[in-house]
């Protein structure tokens, strides 16, 4: 079984050293692949963008989509890291990391949880606007759900 790292906080957090941290002490890993989930500013028009989350259902739910990612390729390790509270555009999101001897399983176990996180990861985001309109809650996209069924 792989080593599984998941965490839900509030904090900033480093993807080059969650990286080296899958990958300290062993020489059997042959490849990691990171993906770093940034809040964009909406073309200027986002001041911040608020997570929310069902503490301990979120971890649950990241715990199971990483060992189905498991399950499905040959990985050393998985770490997934996502942000809650309000966050800045610009600032740190969601990081997810995976090792493996070969490439193919880091890149496609990385692309398969950015799908599940994007689509059933029990997170809300509210939108605040700079120009001080209602903040909004973001409702899912079609095409995130689209993308599920790729897997």
């Amino acid at each position: 079984m792989p080593r599984l790292t998941i965490r839900v906080q509030p904090e900033d957090f480093d993807p080059a050293r969650e990286a080296e941290a899958l990958a300290h002490g062993r020489a059997d890993v042959g490849g990691i692949v990171t993906f770093t989930g940034l809040c964009r500013d909406e073309g200027g028009a986002l001041a911040a963008l608020e997570l929310e989350h069902y503490p301990g259902m979120a971890e649950d739910e990241l715990s199971r989509i990483a060992a189905e990612a498991a399950a499905r390729w040959p990985l050393f390790g998985i770490t997934i890291l996502h942000r809650y509270g309000l966050i800045r555009p610009g600032e740190r999101i969601v990081l997810v990391v995976c090792a493996a001897a070969h490439r193919r399983a880091t890149f496609e176990a990385a692309d398969f949880l950015m799908d599940f996180l994007k689509s059933r990861a029990p997170f809300w985001k509210k939108e605040h606007r700079k120009d001080g309109s209602a903040s909004e809650w973001v409702s899912a996209k079609d095409s995130d759900e689209s993308s599920l069924l790729r897997w």
